[in-house]
């Protein structure tokens, strides 16, 4: 009787049994130690395979013309004409490579002296060293990338805008509230200053109306004030003019027809003629052509009826 084919499953347990054994069996033998068993491979070995090297480069060089290779081996340039540079000149493995700045700057002399050297050469062979006015180069990006980054500058560049509006309408609404309060305030002050000279004004303190005014310019306001002044000097103060004005003007009205001791004393003016009626009568009056009385104007009536 044939047995059937073991399952993948089956398969599997018996390698890892198998390998299982083999793993005890050898720690039982003393060939493993505790810890993570690591296979070591063992150091390389440096090997200067000369006659491998010059069949490589003999099979990627070319003999080409120098105009394709463009290739040059210089020094690097003496940095200031001195006393030093003839010492650096000669001791050019004095650059420290641990020295950042003084290892960039021997990479960027040699390179000076490549260009300096290469571009006379270059126009020797009339080879064009600029790009010309009308070279369009083919971008390394595509149109569609292009235009996402315009849009995402676009964006960034809308969005600054809109923080600085805002800004700047913050700045105004806070200019605007304060330029509102200092009117208000001005106003309010304006207004005191205008009742209390309305109050000095009634109660007589103050003969000027330049409360009134206000809204005019200085220079025609002191004009105005001086021509009051002098004004107010020649004659009584505005509150007087103004009651003058409404009730007369001025002086003692009531009694001023009485007698006093000088004019009791001042004959001067009497006429006795004219006092006792004995003076000169006027032409064009006669005593007969009076109106009679009431009286007789009645009995005139009854008579005649």
């Amino acid at each position: 009787m044939d047995t059937p084919p073991l399952s993948g499953s089956d398969s599997d347990s018996d390698d890892s049994l198998v390998t299982d054994r083999e793993l005890q069996d050898a720690f039982s033998r003393g060939l493993l130690k505790p810890g993570l068993n690591v296979v070591l491979e063992g150091p390389k070995k440096a090997v200067n395979d000369v006659n491998g090297l010059k069949q490589c480069l003999a099979e990627f060089k070319r003999d080409l013309e120098w105009v394709e290779r463009l290739d040059v081996t210089l020094a690097p340039v003496p940095e200031i004409s001195g006393p030093q540079s003839t010492s650096q000149s000669k001791d050019q493995k004095a650059v420290d490579p641990e020295d950042d700045f003084q290892r960039e700057m021997s990479f960027y002399r040699q390179a000076q002296a490549a260009v300096l050297a290469v571009l006379p050469r270059l126009h020797q062979l009339k080879v064009p060293t600029k790009r010309p006015d009308d070279y369009f180069a083919e971008m390394a990006k595509s149109d569609q990338q292009m235009q996402k980054i315009r849009q995402k500058l676009q964006a960034k560049q809308a969005a600054m805008e809109k923080s600085e509006k805002a800004k700047q309408l913050r700045a105004l609404r806070k200019y605007g509230k304060k330029v509102q309060t200092e009117v208000l305030q001005k106003r309010q002050q304006e207004k005191a200053h205008m009742m209390n000279a309305i109050k000095k004004y009634q109660k007589g303190f103050s003969d000027k109306l330049d409360f009134l005014e206000g809204d005019q310019k200085p220079g025609a306001r002191g004009t105005k004030e001086g021509a009051k002044g002098q004004q107010m000097k020649k004659g009584p103060n505005a509150k007087r003019r103004y009651k003058n004005q409404k009730f007369g003007f001025g002086g003692k009205k009531k009694g001023s027809k009485w007698n006093t001791r000088e004019s009791y004393d001042d004959v001067s003016s009497f006429r006795a003629k004219t006092a006792h009626g004995k003076g000169l009568k006027r032409p064009g009056k006669k005593g007969s052509n009076k109106r009679p009385g009431k009286r007789t104007r009645e009995k005139m009536k009854s008579r005649t009826r």
